[in-house]
């Protein structure tokens, strides 16, 4: 390895220009921290390779015959959150739209909701939702801002599994990605991009604003192909029916099924 540089990408595009042993950074959209790393020729490297380290990406650049590098796989954006959420008009019952499949709920579940209940000290009561093989599934847990001091809609949640024997606790980022100005749907996601989740007030939601909630998010930088629409049922369930109360759906996800 020839050199290791540490810079400040603060305007990244598609190109980057080479002159000497300095790098231009072009002017864009994209702001990340990036490693620079010059590695040496290798047998399959005519010429001079250089990786860059972006968070969770990693961006491969290669020289063309012109002296120029060329970005192969773009840097990841920033991703942007709602800012000045209001929590008590958050609250309530939102229907899951979409999402991305997970571990943590199972395949077959229909129905799905979560319901938000704040708390005097400001912790949210979180109760998921769902129905699998005709029986009603859920699990508690609680949410609360990530930083008290930030604007930014970025809360921690806390479930505690597994739900029969509720001992080993799990935690996750839930980032408002967007809410519309009357808190009736809203795109959640978190920092890794591995899951996303379109939420709504009503257990449906018209076409138009399904496509644009499906935009913000793939600008966002999400792999919208992988998202699953939640089947859903009218009127919705209001409890009836038997429970699952052996945490039958939880061993269920874990298996992905």
């Amino acid at each position: 390895m020839t050199s290791l540089n540490y810079i400040h990408c603060t305007r990244v595009r598609s190109k980057f220009v080479h002159v000497h042993k300095s790098i231009t950074l072009a002017r864009s959209k994209w702001k990340v921290e990036a490693k620079l790393t010059l590695k040496t020729c290798t047998p399959k490297l005519k010429q001079p390779s250089l990786v860059v380290f972006c968070s969770d990406s990693v961006v491969l650049v290669k020289r063309n015959p012109i002296a120029s590098l060329t970005l192969v796989w773009m840097a990841t954006k920033v991703m942007e959150v709602v800012k000045g959420l209001d929590l008590k008009r958050y609250m309530g019952r939102w229907y899951e739209i979409a999402c991305f499949p997970s571990r943590f709920q199972p395949s077959d579940g229909v129905n799905t909701r979560a319901t938000y209940t704040l708390g005097d000290d400001g912790t949210v009561r979180v109760l998921n939702e769902t129905w699998s093989g005709g029986k009603r599934s859920f699990i508690e847990g609680t949410a609360h801002k990530a930083d008290p001091d930030s604007d930014e809609a970025k809360l921690k949640v806390r479930f505690w599994v597994p739900p029969f024997l509720p001992v080993i606790p799990v935690t996750g980022d839930y980032w408002v990605l967007f809410i519309d100005p009357d808190y009736q749907y809203a795109l959640i996601g978190q920092p890794s991009r591995n899951y996303l989740w379109i939420l709504s007030r009503k257990n449906e939601m018209d076409d138009e604003t399904y496509k644009e909630l499906v935009k913000r998010a793939k600008d966002e930088g999400y792999d919208v192909s992988k998202l699953h629409k939640t089947p859903h049922s009218n009127p919705p369930p209001e409890g009836e029916g038997p429970e699952d109360t052996k945490g039958v759906w939880w061993f269920k996800s874990l298996l992905g099924k």
